[in-house]
């Protein structure tokens, strides 16, 4: 459907964006100004207690400090409540008074079709919750209660019963005045090719109705009651409502429980997902039958940033870990992680809830590994590595799967943990800990550490979130930071750049949060009293005497601009090292090169193309050439 970007904006001058969010937060009304319509409170994305999320009712956006999701009344009712655009703007609408554009007339005509099919989903789900209570369903209302299901948990989940009739429910919907075509379409019943009479897809089992996140009956599985059932689970085909690799069973209320701190937890299957729920973890989920695919899991990061994937303790729970591993390593990044609980060999979550308590899940949950452990034990795994070439090949393959990693500071600090493994794995070796070269090769000291493992960051490096910055890097920091708590309204000219800066000193970004959102907090004003006993910031003339704003904002954009070259060019570097596996090409070169011309613009912004410039490029090449063939010698020594 094609809305005109003239609606769009009508729309959000007409809804104040906090009226949307304020029905998911609790607004911290000391913080906020409601006069001026500048809102704090808790995010309600990744379940944080301080007020770091704020909301701008004058410029109609978001933005979380913590977690930096950010956006307009439209991607917050998208990514809180998990509808699509359309849908998202139709709420917009009602709230708005105003009515939607006219549709295309075949958009209408599917979307009345789902609507009709929507209505038969619930007409059938309420047929199978009635016959649950029928003499029919005795046998399945006592597996059930054996399973540990009492008719509470029976009703939250609305489980039901398919009767063993070869027309039951096609039957009772007829009655009903549903036509046999939507039956078909809905996939509720099969149409035999020969032209017979449709049958009930689901016969003989305990029926699970799955929901989409909006909360409309979209699906059903259905567990055999008889032991030779060709299938013990069956799903419900695709159709226009349903597509198993999009949607999770219990996403609705996973995500309300989420959003009250619960972990969301990502379990096997439906009776998985009932016993979590039924012993306090509410947040749980399950993929429909499938291997966990690239839009569930985008799906469940819109729930939260940071899901809990439970494995059993068999081959086969390893086996579906590695499958992910490499599913979930190119859409890694901030926000998007992964972790993995592993369940004792041989039990399901209800075995180990029922044995042990909720406790013994809650500690499962809480020992629960990050990907890169998942990344390290795979690539282990069986292999022995008593040779140059096996230790070679390990580091080929762990490059091989880091670089498909989008974000660079999520990259690098794989790069770091896997360092630590290897040093682990090979003791005190020379070359243990390197994946990229060791601080010999790069230029250290023959006192330093040269038998790679990895050095700790000094304290001035720290103030970055590659943390490999000089100390320059902290100065210009530390400079950028004074100029914009001296000059009032010159962090809001600079807004987007100074939301880059992240230092990772924790005052300090509790300063830069302070210039942002322009508040006072005691952690700001202590990082800036030390700033400000900087000797370079002391010495500044515009600090000293801070008359001239105009002034302020160019050196302020200049200093800017070499910060982020040094870290564009520190972020190439360390890429190019996780990406190398031989000698250096010439693709290589030109990148690190052009990196480095930007830097060089950055910190002599006079200069364009002079010889010296030229003759640092020849000198970056010859060095990358010897410092990557050094390497190579190395580590095939």
């Amino acid at each position: 459907m094609s809305i005109s970007p003239a609606f769009l904006d009508e729309l959000r001058n007409r809804v104040p964006i906090s009226r949307i969010v304020g029905r998911k937060v609790t607004w911290d009304l000391h913080r906020s100004n409601q006069a001026k319509g500048d809102w704090w409170a808790p995010c309600p994305f990744h379940g944080e207690k301080t007020a770091s999320f704020h909301v701008d009712d004058q410029k109609g956006f978001y933005y979380c400090f913590g977690c930096h999701a950010k956006g307009d009344a439209l991607n917050f009712l998208r990514e809180a409540d998990g509808l699509d655009f359309v849908e998202a703007v139709k709420v917009l609408a009602s709230e708005a008074g105003l009515p939607m554009p006219d549709r295309d007339p075949g958009e209408a005509k599917r979307a009345d079709r789902r609507s009709v099919l929507a209505d038969a989903m619930e007409a059938a789900t309420r047929f199978y919750r009635m016959q649950l209570g029928t003499g029919q369903g005795a046998a399945a209302r006592e597996y059930l209660a054996g399973r540990g299901l009492e008719l509470d948990a029976v009703e939250k989940f609305e489980l039901g019963f398919a009767p063993d009739l070869r027309q039951g429910l096609f039957n009772a919907l007829r009655d009903k005045g549903v036509p046999p075509d939507v039956m078909d379409e809905a996939g509720l019943v099969i149409v035999p090719d020969d032209g017979g009479a449709p049958y009930d897809r689901f016969r003989g089992r305990i029926i699970f109705p799955i929901r989409d996140a909006r909360g409309r009956a979209i699906a059903f599985g259905g567990r055999a009651m008889d032991p030779n059932a060709r299938a013990k689970y069956l799903n419900s085909p695709e159709t226009p409502l349903f597509d198993k690799g999009r949607n999770l069973y219990n996403a609705g209320p996973a995500r309300a429980a989420v959003g009250r701190g619960a972990p969301l937890v990502v379990a096997e299957g439906y009776m998985d997902v009932i016993a979590l729920s039924l012993a306090g973890f509410d947040g749980a989920v399950a993929p429909l039958g499938t291997a966990i695919t690239e839009d569930q899991l985008r799906l469940m990061w819109r729930i939260s940033p940071e899901p809990v994937i439970m494995l059993d303790g068999d081959e086969a729970g390893q086996r579906a870990a590695r499958r992910l591993i490499d599913l979930a390593i190119p859409m890694t990044g901030p926000g998007q992680a992964l972790r993995f609980a592993t369940l004792p060999g041989g039990q399901d979550p209800d075995d180990l809830i029922r044995a042990h308590g909720a406790a013994a899940m809650q500690k499962v949950l809480a020992e629960a590994r990050p990907l890169v452990d998942l990344l390290w034990e795979r690539e282990i795994e069986g292999r022995e590595f008593d040779s140059p070439e096996r230790r070679a090949a390990l580091d080929a393959s762990l490059r091989k799967a880091i670089a498909r990693i989008p974000d660079d500071a999520t990259r690098n600090h794989y790069i770091a943990a896997l360092k630590e493994r290897r040093f682990e794995l090979f003791g005190g070796r020379r070359g243990a800990g390197r994946l990229t070269p060791g601080p010999r090769e790069a230029g250290a000291s023959r006192g330093g550490n040269w038998r790679g493992k990895p050095e700790p960051a000094r304290a001035q490096t720290r103030a970055t979130p590659l943390g490999q910055q000089d100390t320059g890097d902290a100065t210009l920091e530390s400079m950028v930071l004074a100029l914009c708590a001296v000059y009032p309204g010159l962090a809001g000219r600079v807004e987007s750049r100074l939301e880059l800066l992240a230092p990772a000193d924790d005052g300090r970004a509790a300063l830069c949060h302070d210039l942002l959102a322009g508040s006072d907090s005691v952690a700001g004003r202590a990082a800036l009293a030390r700033i400000m006993e900087d000797a370079y910031v002391r010495a500044s003339p515009l600090i000293r005497k801070p008359d001239d704003a105009e002034k302020a904002a160019v050196v302020l954009a200049n200093i800017l601009d070499k910060i982020e070259a040094r870290r564009a060019a520190m972020s190439e570097l360390l890429r190019a090292e996780a990406e190398i596996q031989g000698l250096v090409d010439e693709g290589l070169t030109w990148r690190v090169s052009e990196s480095a011309r930007a830097r060089h613009r950055a910190e002599r912004p006079e200069i364009e193309d002079s010889s010296d410039l030229n003759e640092d490029r020849g000198a970056l090449s010859a060095r990358l050439a010897s410092y990557f063939e050094t390497r190579r010698k190395r580590d095939s020594g």
